[in-house]
């Protein structure tokens, strides 16, 4: 019995000698080698962490004009369980599809949305037409869920949410939509300069790591992490959009009237290569990107669409030979057509137009006077050379994504001959041919092109600014002039200059029509063509080139002089205005033009007002005077210059930087933005008809106005608008208002060859 009791207590002690041994060891497993395991998790249960998202980085013209932006937004969510307990299911299904323009049937079924064990869900979002919704349409909602609780007293919840979130937003809309790109909605960058500088705009996501009790309360005095989100960089980009505007404006309207498959403009200042605008047709909104499905919409020809330039291409191999010494523009050639190994190249007209000079063979576009330029007297090599060092066949290094390298790839000498002027084995991209006629305008310098002018870190304020980039020089800056000299007379010319429908009175322009016919199954196709215009201006001082291409206009007759010519003159001649470049009198017109102008300005510099006054009134010519000085210190127009009928003379008796900005109302667009060229003072309008009211604005130290134009309510008050500007000049006037300078000069033939012209 003794014994029995010793061997089951020396069992019971064995077993909890065991249990305790084994629970030691347990203990010591979880306690020292599980350690970090354990504490890790434990962490996890009473530590929460929270996301800071960073702010996506701003876009702004040259000017700091927002561009993209972030933006408040709100995301629609619905509760469908609340909303059947409430029996609201058919008033939230038809209001929110009301409201938000979602399928009534799709949000039924959200509504009527379940979990796997077939209880109504507790949370669905409306998508994709409640995701990142605008504050308009949030307070649309906003009002229909607090109708609902009114209309229903007992009810505290209607099962619908608005989520505040953040979304890109672009206040401009479409404008330069092809340069800025977009982001989708989860915020993933798709295009443009958001997705090339994508690293740079969306920053580091930040987060917040604290301690909290087993009610989810964060414990006061418990250690935190906190790292603070990096907002993205701010671009600042090279355009100004106010040239944006004008260039799409002006686009828009050829669109419409011409019906091309694609449109392009590019607008640059050659000498930093700096990228003024740039814009394609059809475009988009990159605030409904979804709303657009044709994918044509968001193509940027400008920099990847490759085509066979046409005349336009003319330019190289005229400088070629100037910078060689072969281009004499007296010598003459039999116009019409040429022989070359493999075939017959014909000009414009077919019979051609007898024997002419070079330099008329230059204004008409003649195919066979630049077949003898480029490939019989520069030759192949020579020519294929230049085009290389002009910077075809490589990508011009913008900071855009999925430009285009274009292919210069002549073999055969038929190949050579035609690339002479813009045909054959040669495709182009329309930035291409800017940046090659911009080292003509600014000296004979190869520059890459920017669109990107400087960045900047919100954080530490450094910014990274974009410096003109040289590569190299291509042509002497005396064969450049030279170049630039004929190509003003394309323009100039306007009995047989192919470019005569760019010409703007008052400056000095030079450009190059292009008609390239379009390959089609292996063979041209004369009923489809790429017209173009490119130039720059003013010849003797660069500030803009403009490149014009239209795929396909309707009417398979128009050239690049009557299709594009007219397009790049409207842009042209705002920008230089907007800019402040004061107009000249038009050193290249004939007598016969200037016996049928009006009256020759003396020279009044110097003369005190008085004295200026009489000679003026003596002269029967009308003047205003600007400033509060006794003398002149300029005049507009300059000496010599042939007045218009009614235009008026501008006496300026203080520098115009300093001057005060005289009342424009009443005036017309054209007569005030002549008025502040003479100040050089940059403008912007809205609206059409006679200036309304007027904005002066200081900027870095600068000024401009911004213009606000009304149409005349009637003839009576037009008549009376009319002369209070002049009256308000700071001085005196007489005569009538003052007539705009700006004549089109647009009667003749349509300029362009065939296949090139």
């Amino acid at each position: 019995m003794t014994k029995r009791i010793k061997l089951r207590t020396l069992l019971i002690g064995g077993c909890v000698t065991l249990f305790f041994a084994v629970l030691i060891g347990r203990v010591f497993w979880l306690q020292i080698v599980q350690e970090d395991f354990w504490q890790a998790h434990a962490e996890e249960l009473w530590s929460t962490k929270k996301d800071l998202p960073a702010a996506r980085g701003t876009i702004t013209d040259r000017k700091g004009d927002v561009l993209a932006m972030d933006a408040p937004a709100y995301t629609v969510a619905i509760n469908p369980e609340i909303i059947h307990a409430s029996g609201l299911e058919n008033e939230v299904t038809e209001g929110l599809s009301r409201i938000l323009g979602k399928d009534e049937q799709e949000m039924r079924d959200l509504v009527n949305a379940k979990t796997k064990d077939g209880k109504y869900s507790t949370h669905r979002e409306v998508r994709n037409e409640g995701l990142k919704i605008d504050q308009e349409l949030s307070d649309q909602v906003e009002a229909f869920r607090n109708k609902l609780l009114q209309e229903h007293e007992k009810l505290k919840d209607t099962g619908i949410y608005l989520m505040k979130e953040q979304k890109r937003y672009y206040p401009q809309k479409s404008l330069a939509a092809h340069i800025l790109g977009y982001t989708d909605r989860d915020g993933n960058a798709v295009s443009g300069l958001e997705a090339s500088y994508d690293e740079e705009l969306k920053g580091q996501d930040g987060y917040l790591e604290y301690k909290r009790d087993g009610r989810g309360i964060e414990i006061p005095k418990a250690s935190e992490i906190y790292q603070p989100a990096k907002n993205g960089q701010n671009l600042q980009l090279t355009i100004d959009d106010t040239i944006q505007h004008y260039i799409e404006q002006a686009m828009k309207e050829a669109y419409n009237e011409l019906q091309p498959i694609s449109m392009s403009v590019i607008a640059v200042d050659p000498k930093t290569m700096e990228i003024l605008g740039m814009a394609n047709m059809p475009t988009y909104n990159p605030n409904e990107y979804w709303a657009d499905v044709d994918q044509k919409n968001f193509y940027n020809h400008a920099i990847k669409s490759v085509y066979e330039p046409g005349s336009t291409f003319k330019i190289v191999t005229l400088a070629g030979a100037v910078q060689e010494g072969l281009f004499n523009p007296n010598a003459t050639y039999m116009s019409g057509s040429i022989r070359v190994p493999g075939r017959t190249i014909h000009d414009l007209k077919r019979s051609g137009w007898g024997p002419i000079t070079y330099l008329e063979g230059v204004k008409r576009s003649s195919n066979v006077g630049f077949v003898k330029l480029g490939y019989e007297m520069l030759g192949p090599e020579r020519l294929k050379s230049y085009v290389d060092n002009f910077g075809f066949g490589q990508k011009t290094g913008i900071e855009l994504p999925g430009e285009a390298k274009g292919i210069v790839d002549p073999v055969q000498q038929a190949d050579f001959a035609a690339m002479s002027y813009g045909h054959g084995k040669l495709l182009v991209t329309p930035l291409q041919q800017v940046v090659a006629v911009s080292a003509v305008a600014n000296g004979g310098k190869l520059m890459e092109p920017h669109i990107v002018k400087s960045i900047t870190d919100p954080q530490t304020g450094k910014t990274e600014k974009t410096e003109p980039k040289v590569i190299r020089q291509v042509i002497t800056p005396e064969t450049a002039k030279e170049v630039g000299g004929y190509l003003e007379q394309v323009v100039s010319d306007q009995k047989i200059g192919t470019g005569r429908h760019a010409y703007i009175e008052g400056y000095r322009i030079a450009g190059k029509t292009g008609t390239a016919v379009k390959v089609v199954n292996g063979e041209y196709n004369y009923s489809k063509q790429v017209v173009s215009f490119i130039g720059y201006a003013p010849v003797d001082d660069p500030k803009v080139a403009i490149i014009v291409v239209i795929d396909e206009p309707k009417d398979p007759e128009l050239g690049g002089g009557t299709a594009a010519g007219p397009v790049f003159k409207k842009i042209m001649n705002q920008i230089l205005q907007y800019m402040g470049v004061p107009k000249t009198s038009d050193a290249n017109a004939d007598k016969t033009k200037q016996a049928e102008s009006g009256p020759k300005v003396p020279d009044l510099k110097g003369m005190d007002v008085q004295k200026a006054k009489d000679t003026l009134v003596a002269s029967g010519i009308s003047y205003a005077t600007l400033g509060s000085g006794t003398g002149i210190i300029s005049q507009y127009p300059k000496a010599g210059s042939f007045l218009k009928t009614g235009q008026f003379v501008y006496l300026l008796t203080e520098e115009g930087a300093n001057m005060k900005i005289p009342n424009l109302k009443g005036e017309s667009l054209r007569d005030a933005l002549e008025l502040l060229s003479v100040l050089q003072v940059p403008v912007t309008a809205k609206g059409e008809g006679y200036v309304a009211s007027q904005k002066v604005i200081e900027e870095n130290g600068a000024r401009r106005v911004e213009l606000t134009l009304e149409p005349p309510v009637t003839e009576e008050a037009a008549k009376g608008e009319a002369s209070a500007g002049s009256e308000a000049a700071d001085g005196e006037a007489s005569g009538e208002s003052a007539a705009g300078a700006d004549k089109s000069g647009d009667d003749g033939q349509s300029g362009g060859g065939s296949p090139s012209g």
